[in-house]
């Protein structure tokens, strides 16, 4: 008999964390919230893989080994995204959405 923590509850925690990110990527302007927020909807989505790897209809690592290299392209992605926005915070002196029209001029 198994007594852990059913598929749902780390479907709904997924949904949650998804909701919350979706929520603060297009309402934000803050580029830093912005970037956080989907970071969030990664691991949310991340969840999913995992939960899946173990509760499908064939369960296997296989959704653990994607979620490593998913994790892993997060990394980078974040990296790269901090790089950009400070060299844009040096030159427009504000993080705002906004203002971050750089490629119109």
């Amino acid at each position: 008999m198994n007594t852990g923590v059913p598929a749902s509850a780390y479907l709904a925690l997924a949904l949650i964390l998804f909701c919350i990110g979706l929520y603060g990527a297009l309402t934000k302007r803050n580029t830093v919230i912005v970037l956080i927020s989907i970071e969030l909807m990664l691991n949310a989505v991340n969840i999913n893989l995992v939960t899946f790897s173990k509760f499908g209809l064939t369960p296997s690592i296989d959704g653990q080994i994607f979620t490593l290299f998913a994790m892993a392209v997060a990394a980078a992605e974040a990296s790269v995204g901090l790089a950009i926005l400070i060299s844009l915070y040096r030159n427009r002196k504000t993080v705002n959405i906004d203002e971050m029209d750089i490629m119109k001029n």
